[in-house]
């Protein structure tokens, strides 16, 4: 496959409205690291952003940054770290759960609208962005939003392009706000609860006024105990003070200790990034439910299933591993959220099940039909991602 690697917008414009004039449907790609996710996309050739990189603007100040969509993610999270600071959505690495190389792009984290456990209280990747520029399926070049938080007016096309998998354009450049760091940063741990006992301790901790900005919970596995984990962050007395209080609101749970510095740091990498599943064999579900639903939900796709589980966003976020036999799960699952009001994603599975089945949920009519209409004037031809999202 013929893979196109534009340096600039203007390259981006013309190579894409080249190929709407040909019809070529094309495959986009920043680093190449997610390409796993959604359907297979039908393309002839592919167009990657990687080239398209570099801190356009940064100004720590106004907690502001635009930066072009190639830029390696490590390279963002570098420079803001430097002065202190930080992207408020903590976007996962998909490279251990699909087994992918090279380096993730932060384009890549917006267009697959990627946001980790700290979107639990500071919202996901979309709430984070300001301003973007794109070019659509005509080859044409579109700004929307603004570089400062005050600019942000007309139509939303910034949260539109977040999670649209690159089926409507192809990022060049998102404006961001960020947030400090904090001075220090914790996590309590409950040891041995059940999933049902795990979640009313996390429904208490995060309705508790602690500022928890991490809650999660590793069932037993393997000989290793079940873990309830929450964390908290701020200034030295005001994490203490969050620790220390959000201790007494769990004390009927157990007694809470305490994991700091790498060990903690290393606990959410982990839970952001789904290793528990690393290396394992099967395919991958992420459900969003009521938190209160969740462990009944999975009691149930643990004997239909045999699934593997953990919790995250206080059970509000569930991520199966199963076997990837049959439909990989997919009837029994969607059976159970559609039961529960909540939806599914399959987040990895072969190329063969990703085609077989809905790997996003399925939309209502109404929405299918606005969908539908968007891709058609945003990308009339029918070239960017084509079958990425929907056959």
């Amino acid at each position: 496959m013929t893979t196109l690697t534009p340096a600039t917008e203007a390259e981006l414009c013309e190579a894409i409205a080249g190929s709407a004039a040909a019809r070529t449907p094309l495959e986009i790609a920043g680093g190449g690291t997610r390409r796993a996710l959604g359907r297979p996309v039908q393309a002839e050739a592919a167009v990657s952003t990687a080239a398209i990189s570099g801190i356009r603007l940064y100004e720590p100040g106004a907690l502001t940054l635009v930066v072009a969509a190639g830029t390696p993610l490590a390279e963002v999270e570098a420079a803001l770290a430097a002065e202190g600071q930080r992207l408020p959505f903590e976007p996962m690495d998909h490279r251990a759960l699909l087994g992918s190389t090279g380096e993730p792009t932060i384009g890549g984290a917006v267009a697959c609208g990627v946001s980790g456990p700290r979107r639990i209280q500071a919202g996901a990747c979309r709430d984070s962005m300001i301003g973007v520029r794109f070019v659509n399926g005509r080859g044409e070049a579109v700004a929307n939003g603004g570089r400062v938080m005050k600019n942000v007016t007309g139509y939303d096309l910034v949260k539109l392009m977040a999670g649209s998998y690159g089926t409507l354009g192809v990022l060049t450049e998102v404006a961001f706000k960020v947030l400090p760091r904090p001075e220090r940063a914790l996590t309590l741990v409950l040891e041995g609860l059940e999933d049902a006992r795990a979640a009313a301790a996390l429904s208490a901790a995060v309705t508790a006024p602690f500022d928890v900005n991490g809650a999660a919970h590793l069932p037993a596995r393997n000989g290793t105990p079940a873990r309830t984990l929450l964390r908290v962050e701020g200034l030295e007395a005001q994490a203490e003070y969050r620790a220390t209080s959000l201790a007494r609101v769990l004390a009927p749970f157990g007694e809470a200790g305490r994991v700091e510095g790498e060990a903690h740091e290393a606990l959410w990498r982990d839970i952001r990034d789904a290793a528990r599943f690393k290396g394992r064999d099967g395919a991958v579900w992420r459900l969003s439910l009521r938190p209160s639903d969740a462990p009944g939900a999975v009691a149930r796709l643990r004997t239909a299933l045999g699934a593997d589980a953990f919790y995250d966003w206080a059970g509000g976020l569930v991520w199966l591993c199963l076997p990837e036999t049959g439909d990989a799960g997919a009837s029994a699952i969607r059976a159970e959220t559609a039961r529960l009001g909540g939806h599914a994603t399959l987040i990895r599975a072969s190329a063969a099940t990703r085609a077989a089945v809905e790997v996003f949920e399925p939309e209502p009519a109404p929405l299918a039909s606005i969908s539908a209409g968007l891709r058609a004037k945003f990308d009339p031809a029918g070239i960017l991602n084509p079958g990425r999202m929907r056959a």
